[in-house]
């Protein structure tokens, strides 16, 4: 799956060798947390977040059968470090 959100995600960034990719697996959930450039965060969220949310339902479904469920957090860089 975690291929999958990357494919999507460099599919849309300008700069994919400017993207990191923090997964965090704790039993059941994956927290993906993906940290942009600031001039990639529009295009890989979309207007209106509509990129984000078909990610996001994109991985849901997917992982129905992996049995875990994945929580996707779009951040730009600088603001969670």
């Amino acid at each position: 799956m975690i291929e999958l959100i990357k494919y999507v995600v460099n599919r849309f960034a300008e700069k994919p060798d400017q993207i990191d990719y923090d997964i965090v697996n704790d039993g059941k959930n994956v927290n993906v947390t993906i940290t942009l450039d600031a001039s990639d965060m529009g295009k890989v969220i979309g207007r209106q977040g509509k990129i984000a949310k078909a990610l996001r339902t994109l991985v849901r479904v997917g992982s129905q059968k992996e049995n875990l469920k994945y929580n996707i957090e779009i951040v730009e860089r600088g603001e969670k470090e």
